[in-house]
């Protein structure tokens, strides 16, 4: 054997170990971090959701952002707070969580939420109001946009709802390429992502600490999941394409708007929440201080009050 066939069969054998690492760490995350809720399908999609509260009551959509799933909402008290009064329904969104994302479609913000919109429609979900965070945001304004459902109001928070220029975007991208990202994605991108977690978390958070709640109970192997990963670098890739599209909507809404973001936010700038509430025609602008892209925790009673205020109007 030469030198080069060598080589090339030490690479191949890494490449088949790590795969075989990756895949076992998924089924043992997922053993250790069982599902919350219950299952649909929907248009062939199998979905995963809590439904929580009384169900003759109001309902409230909560549609969480890019790489999470439903546990961010449970861990911030926004679940437990809104439940007191309204049904609560939130999904983990196609690709994360328990939820799948089939390959053959590009799931895009619009795509998500007609998909979401027949699940509603199967959880008998009627005028609800619809609470999008960062990437679930645009699922968010998405489903406002459909003629065929109608709801009560939205409420943003740390949503990115104009294109500017993000290199950050294009470098969390990559699992997204189709066969070199499955190739990376069942590889190296675990490890990578493992090493910059604690990181990640410390800027989406600040400048405030990481909540011990967080730590303790947000299942982060969970993320770490290969099809997680790739789910969420294709988020990534549409972020700043959707943007551009629905930029040109938002003078046409006719919703009541309720915009949350973080004063401090690192992830997205405050000035997309400014920009989004002088170009629609019904919104108040919330700009929480002393608060980041996780403005969920820094304030989950204000926008319960917002949610109520919506539905009691």
């Amino acid at each position: 054997m030469t030198t080069t066939e060598t080589v090339l069969l030490i690479a191949a054998s890494s490449l088949a170990l790590l795969v075989i690492g990756n895949i076992g760490f998924s089924k043992l995350a997922e053993w250790r971090n069982p599902p919350i809720g219950k299952f649909l399908e929907c248009d062939g999609v199998v979905l995963h959701c809590i439904d929580r509260g009384d169900p003759a009551a109001p309902c409230v959509v909560l549609l969480h952002g890019n790489g999470s799933m439903i546990q961010d909402f449970t861990i911030s008290g926004l679940v437990d707070l809104l439940a007191r009064s309204n049904r609560v329904v939130c999904f983990d969104r196609p690709g994360f969580g328990y939820s799948q994302r089939p390959r053959l479609r590009i799931w895009s913000a619009t795509a998500q939420a007609a998909l979401l919109m027949k699940a509603l429609d199967q959880l008998g979900v009627r005028d609800p109001v619809l609470l999008g965070h960062s990437w679930g945001a645009f699922v968010a304004i998405a489903l406002g946009m459909r003629k065929d459902y109608p709801i009560r109001g939205l409420v943003l928070a740390s949503g990115y709802y104009f294109p500017t220029v993000r290199l950050d975007v294009w470098l969390m991208s990559g699992p997204a390429i189709p066969i070199l990202g499955d190739l990376v994605s069942y590889t190296v991108a675990p490890i990578v992502s493992w090493a910059l977690l604690s990181g990640a978390l410390r800027k989406i958070f600040a400048p405030r600490s990481v909540p011990s709640t967080f730590k303790n109970e947000f299942p982060k192997s969970l993320v770490l999941r290969p099809t997680q990963l790739r789910a969420a670098a294709e988020e990534s890739a549409l972020l700043i394409p959707t943007a551009a599209q629905f930029q040109a909507y938002y003078s046409t809404m006719h919703e009541d708007v309720q915009i949350f973001h973080g004063m401090e936010d690192q992830v997205i700038e405050h000035k997309q929440a400014r920009d989004l509430h002088q170009a629609l025609p019904r919104s108040d602008l919330h700009l929480v201080p002393n608060a980041g892209h996780m403005v969920t925790y820094a304030d989950p009673a204000a926008m319960t009050e917002a949610v109520n205020s919506m539905i009691n109007s």
